[in-house]
């Protein structure tokens, strides 16, 4: 026995010391190469700060090589400022003393976007859609900084600011305040039986929110829960498990994380008894869901423990640590990619696998590859995002309406209506065919552009048939495709008619009733609502979906 111990000895520990030079070989290897391009790196950028033919500036050419070094990866790795760290750690406190509103900072001016009710911004009688274009004396446009710190300062302190509406100029003056930015916005009785609360972010409160709401709602009546998960950004993952936890029983897997670096591959398993056992639960996406709310809608689907409804979420399955850098600074890197508990991954967009135009693969929906869910076996897929239960045509985001919003389309036409109409109560608004009609016209004078993939690429087949010499050949046909095109796109808007209204009817309540009254409307009229108190309330459908 000893003889065999010692050969044994003999053969491991040789294998064992090949393993640990060729680990250390490795990492000299890499840490030559580091050392090296830094060095490299460095002497460039005193070469061209000493040498350049006109003045430079030190800091502008580092960010620059810094936004040149990360635009190869993800969108999610990103360096931060110490105001963008000190921005993110409110994100995960919610907490920050300000005005009291979302607002949208550009070169010239700040736009309120959603004035919170009876804070500074409220109080002082400001609007969705005013543009505040001096703060304290100091132009927006001749500020060189992000302009939105101008609203930051002590609890108490006043500041006076200028700002235009409907194209006149006003002043008013307020005082900042602490603001609660909660985790859970709204929640209320939907039926005599129906619950539904309102989860907007995943911040350090959310799961306690989100418990302490559901538990008062039990005790109205609630025997059953909608948890609104529609438009949330994600947050904190270990939030993420602890609100999976309140429906899911302890020890069970809600995410495993995998990663070229071994100590960020981990399991996150529950830590307490499941807080609402029995509770039939409906919980609603759509394709502003990502990260920490496709981890709850996907293990709440994967152990068939409620059913999901809305539309395909946004496919955000990476997740990201800050390190800390020299002066306060950090850079926020992707560490890993996350998998629900039966195996899937719901990254939507490849970036390390780019198309010729250097754009990030999108999984094809002919290779997703099918799952099944842990309890009942039901087939369920990845390829980006969660695919709901139930698809309600309302709570999609396609290109165009994608493109709407991203070009303020939806938000200014809001406010134009707000101007031009007047309720007294939420039930006299309800967005009528002939409104979306006046919409689509108001969009066409407007000059609303939106570039299809379609044109982009005979964009470039064109402009290959110029450098050819080739395109007064196709100029003709050319100039008919575009018109082809440019009427099915106007087609596309009419087709999205029940995503683009639904979103306008949305926006246009917030204006007049703030975002309880929104959510108060929705309860009676959203269709993604209605569909979830419907298989709620029907115990054999509800089952079907599930078994």
């Amino acid at each position: 026995m000893s003889q065999k111990i010692n050969i044994k000895r003999q053969i491991l520990l040789p294998i064992a010391a090949a393993g640990l030079l060729f680990t250390t070989a490795s990492f000299q290897n890499d840490f030559f190469e580091i050392a090296k391009q830094i060095e490299i790196f460095t002497e460039m950028y005193k070469q061209l700060n000493m040498n350049y033919v006109d003045d430079t500036n030190p800091a502008d050419l580092m960010d620059n090589a810094i936004e040149g070094m990360l635009e190869g990866l993800d969108p999610y790795t990103v360096y931060w400022t110490e105001q963008e760290v000190e921005k993110s750690k409110i994100n995960r406190r919610g907490s920050y003393t300000g005005i009291g509103a979302n607002v949208r900072t550009k070169e010239d001016k700040i736009t309120i976007i959603e004035p919170w009710k009876d804070y500074p911004a409220d109080k002082a009688g400001l609007k969705a859609g005013d543009d505040i274009i001096e703060i304290d004396g100091v132009k927006i446009k001749d500020y060189k900084e992000n302009a939105g710190d101008l609203l930051k300062g002590s609890a108490g302190t006043e500041l006076s600011i200028t700002y235009t509406r409907q194209g006149k100029n006003k002043t008013t003056t307020l005082k900042r305040e602490g603001v609660e930015v909660n985790a859970v916005p709204f929640y209320e009785m939907a039926t005599p039986e129906i619950g539904y609360v309102v989860l907007s972010k995943f911040n350090e409160k959310a799961s306690r929110e989100t418990k302490a709401a559901i538990k008062e709602l039990k005790e109205k009546g609630a025997t059953k829960v909608i948890l609104d998960l529609r438009g949330n950004p994600g947050g904190l993952l270990s939030e993420a498990v602890n609100v999976s936890n309140l429906f899911i029983p302890k020890g069970k897997l809600i995410t495993s994380t995998q990663s070229v670096v071994s100590k960020y591959n981990r399991t996150y398993l529950t830590k307490r008894s499941e807080e609402f056992e029995g509770m039939k639960v409906a919980v609603l996406i759509n394709g502003r869901s990502a990260s920490a709310s496709e981890i709850v809608s996907g293990s709440i689907q994967d152990y068939d423990r409620g059913v999901i409804i809305g539309a395909r979420s946004f496919g955000k399955g990476l997740v990201q640590r800050p390190k800390p850098l020299s002066y306060g600074t950090q850079v926020k890197i992707t560490i890993s990619r996350y998998y629900t508990p039966s195996g899937r991954c719901i990254q939507a967009l490849d970036y390390w696998n780019r198309d010729e135009n250097g754009d990030a693969v999108r999984t094809k929906k002919e290779d997703y590859k099918a799952f099944k869910t842990v309890n009942s076996g039901r087939t369920v897929y990845d390829g980006g995002g969660v695919e709901p239960d139930i698809n309600i045509e309302s709570a999609v985001y396609s290109p165009i309406t994608t493109a709407l919003l991203k070009e303020n389309s939806i938000f200014d036409y809001a406010t134009e209506y707000y101007y031009k109409h007047q309720f007294n109560s939420m039930d006299e608004i309800q967005f009528t065919d002939a409104d979306f009609q006046e919409f689509v016209s108001w969009i066409e004078k407007r000059g609303f552009e939106f570039e299809t993939v379609t044109e982009s690429a005979f964009a470039k087949a064109y402009q290959t048939a110029a450098n050819e010499e080739l395109d007064d050949d196709i100029k003709n046909s050319y100039e008919i495709m575009l018109e082809n095109i440019k009427t099915a796109k106007k087609k596309e808007v009419v087709d999205k008619k029940a995503e683009i209204k639904s979103l306008l009817t949305d926006e246009i309540v917030k204006r007049y009733f703030y975002k309880e009254g929104l959510y108060n409307y929705q309860i009676k009229y959203n269709p993604e609502i209605r569909a979830a108190i419907e298989v709620l309330n029907d115990e054999g459908k509800y089952n079907r979906i599930l078994k």
